[in-house]
């Protein structure tokens, strides 16, 4: 059997790799013809050129291509754009509003008869409203333009940022800054009916009642010293406003600590120590006692159409979490479907 050439077989791919580079180049030469370009491509930014009306609108949009869908010609429900960002403002209950770094998440629905959406849109209305201040009511109208401009049923927008508040220390009178994990979120739906959430996270302290007795049982029975565990925790709420009705951040963060009583603190001394601990005592908890701590507190408020409540325990006992999840109960409305706890890991 004769063997392969290798030098032919190199001839061969360079005779390949030629014919495909000029069959590259003839077709850019012409696309070039046709379209009036010259002939000559150079291989430098033209820093200086300017666009005029008439070259912006001769630039191609492959929107407008015959048979531009790819796949199967189906709707999509979300498509658009997440975690651009940049600085809005936000009310402050009793003070001046102040500007925080927002990560923004704006979607809208697509049709099945269109290849895809100006995502530039989303973000450049973000910005014709940049000196508002954005409360999950602002989001009805920005939803309202994103359907008008994009030509959409549907569309959803969700604002996420960091917001302080001054926490005061147990006893010492020391006080420090700490940032709660808030996000507005609004849905604009096909009928015209809008939708607005809070979700807002909240960190304390879980002192296990059953440790706490098991300690001292082992003081009194035997005069062993122990102590109870107890670890740090996270609820995060999130609340459905009621038509009309407004909610401050910190009426939330009221509600976390009337329910709970036990938020971890920024500023201590020894009497704060010392005072934490007794508050962890006067305020034992299993992680099914806060999940229904929290529903007793926000059932009450008016305010308040529906909401979900997911708590997670980061045990010092075990190495596994104690997890919770509660909602309201309103038909059709948020439900108990809670699985991402390790996005609660503080």
């Amino acid at each position: 059997m004769k063997k392969p050439d290798p030098s032919a077989a190199k001839i061969t791919a360079t005779a390949r790799a030629e014919r495909r580079a000029g069959a590259a180049k003839s077709s850019l030469y012409l696309h070039s013809q046709a379209a009036g370009a010259p002939s000559k491509i150079t291989r430098a930014y033209q820093a200086g050129f300017k666009v005029t009306p008439a070259y912006r609108d001769s630039l191609p949009d492959v929107m407008d291509a015959v048979d531009a869908i790819e796949g199967a010609n189906t709707p999509i429900q979300q498509v658009g754009v997440s975690n651009f960002k940049l600085p809005l403002k936000y009310a402050v209950k009793g003070g001046q509003p102040v500007t925080l770094e927002t990560s923004v998440t704006g979607t809208v629905s697509l049709a099945a008869s269109l290849k895809g959406i100006n995502m530039s849109r989303i973000m450049r209305s973000f910005y014709e409203h940049e000196r508002e201040v954005f409360t999950p009511a602002t989001l009805k109208k920005i939803l309202a333009e994103h359907c008008r401009r994009i030509g959409s049923l549907e569309a959803r927008l969700r604002l996420s940022f960091a917001y302080p508040l001054v926490q005061h220390s147990l006893r010492s009178g020391l006080a420090g800054y700490r940032y709660y994990a808030v996000s507005f979120e609004g849905w604009l739906g096909c009928d015209g009916a809008f939708r607005s959430f809070v979700e807002f996270d909240f960190v304390y302290s879980s002192a296990c009642p059953c440790s706490a007795e098991l300690a001292e049982h082992a003081r009194d029975t035997r005069g062993a010293f122990a102590i109870a565990h107890s670890q740090r925790s996270k609820t995060r709420l999130r609340v459905e406003l009621a038509d009309g009705k407004k909610l401050a951040i910190e009426d939330l963060h009221a509600h976390g600590v009337a329910a709970l009583r036990t938020e971890t603190q920024v500023m201590v001394k020894r009497e704060d120590e010392q005072a934490f601990a007794e508050l962890n005592g006067a305020h034992l908890k299993f992680v099914e006692d806060a999940a229904r701590l929290l529903y007793e507190q926000l059932n009450a408020d008016r305010r308040i159409k529906d909401f979900q409540v997911a708590c997670a325990h980061f045990e010092s006992l075990h190495s596994h979490d104690a997890v919770s999840v509660i909602c309201k109960g309103v038909p059709g409305g948020l439900t108990a479907d809670f699985h991402d706890f390790r996005s609660l890991i503080c």
